[in-house]
């Protein structure tokens, strides 16, 4: 039968850990519940066809002696889930999600539960590919070394021609930039179609002596995905844009095409299921966990000291999980000339520091804005950073 064993084969096994808090039973009650009911049955109801064998082989284990559990009401718990119970080239992340974060938020014990922490055997990892690209990637192609990329994002966010659209690429180019993001609203609408602003906007970037990473947004459907981030190859492009609502999923689909792309995952509505106010939920340093080892070169991590200001510990925490996978943390929402070197210091030199408002919103215009963002990372202040921060301040 299901049993507690603290000193598992964790070759065989998925660790998660869990912060729980129960309504009115305990947490040995309560890991019971999560172990039995995301395996092999109905926590409280056995049948004739769970053999010992069903039990020995796809059964999770509770990692705790049971009386450690006992008479306490929260508190984190960790959980063992059987490698054999997935196809792990076939079922990946989404079934793996939906074994981890599934019926025991039906269970009405349960007051709270997030997950918190995910540990994957070899044996799984050889499954997913991790960035192709990555930190080390993008200095190669940009050329820059100890310092952080400067990132621009297209504003406004959707409304523009292709046509428009490269007149603003232009002046974010000229003005020094290593890295441009489509924003998550744009994907695919009938003025501005990826088949027209992709071999528009290519063509003039391969044409540079300086290497920019563009990012398309290619929101949609997993089917629809595929066939974009094909296409964007195809027509030249060199870097895709995927919001995690098209599925978490889809980026380790798009990583098995193989296809020459940096692959940027963006994190907007991302509270909605990890918001730590939340009663049920996942972390989201656990995200960027499963970001990396499915294969996203970049990720919108977060941000300190912008309008998103998050705390420098939790920032940290997911920044150390994306740069042991080789994943660039873009820090975004509120990003300006006047923050970079406060991010350093607080941060290091491996992000992108990505810019929508106070480049285009610059007094001079996006040329200026984007200058005055090179000039904050090169440390080489001229008349359009002393601009910015006359604008928007300077932070220690």
């Amino acid at each position: 039968m299901l049993f507690y064993n603290p000193k598992i084969d964790k070759k065989k096994y998925v660790v998660a850990k869990y912060y729980i808090e129960c309504k009115k039973e305990d947490l040995s009650k309560a890991a019971w519940n999560l172990a039995i009911g995301q395996s092999v049955g109905n926590p409280n109801v056995r049948n004739k066809w769970e053999t010992n064998e069903i039990f020995e082989n796809s059964s999770c284990v509770i990692l705790h002696d049971r009386n450690e559990l006992q008479d306490i009401n929260k508190g984190h718990v960790k959980i063992g889930f059987p490698i054999i119970n997935t196809d792990w080239e076939g079922d990946g992340i989404s079934h793996l999600l939906c074994q981890l974060m599934g019926g025991q938020m039906d269970i009405d014990i349960f007051h709270k539960c997030r997950l918190v922490d995910i540990d994957f055997p070899e044996e799984v990892l050889k499954y997913y590919l991790k960035p192709k690209y990555g930190i080390s990637g993008l200095r190669k192609v940009s050329g820059q070394a100890n310092k952080p990329f400067s990132g621009a994002i297209i504003k406004p966010k959707t409304g523009m021609s292709p046509k428009v659209l490269l007149e603003m690429i232009k002046e974010l180019i000229d003005g020094g930039v290593d890295f441009i993001k489509e924003d998550e609203i744009l994907s695919n609408p009938s003025f501005c179609k990826i088949e027209d602003r992709v071999p528009l906007i290519s063509n003039y970037i391969n044409k540079q002596s300086k290497k920019v990473i563009y990012a398309v947004c290619i929101n949609g459907d997993h089917h629809h995905i595929i066939k974009r981030a094909k296409l964007v190859s195809e027509l030249g492009g060199n870097s895709i844009h995927i919001n995690h609502w098209s599925g978490l999923g889809v980026y380790n689909a798009v990583r098995k095409l193989d296809l020459p792309l940096f692959i940027h995952f963006q994190k907007s509505g991302d509270r909605v299921f990890t918001d730590p106010e939340h009663k049920f939920g996942i972390d989201w340093n656990v995200i960027c966990h499963l970001a990396g080892i499915m294969g996203v070169d970049s990720i919108h991590a977060g941000m300190w000291g912008g309008y998103l200001n998050e705390s420098e510990e939790e920032l940290k925490k997911s920044l150390v999980t994306l740069r042991n996978l080789n994943v660039v943390p873009a820090l975004s929402c509120g990003m300006h000339p006047g923050l970079v070197q406060a991010n350093v210091k607080r941060f290091g030199n491996d992000f992108i520091a990505n810019v929508g408002g106070a480049i285009h919103g610059h007094p001079s215009g996006t040329l200026a804005g984007a200058k005055a963002m090179r000039q904050a990372i090169d440390k080489n202040h001229e008349i359009e950073y002393e601009q910015a921060i006359a604008k928007w301040g300077f932070v220690k």
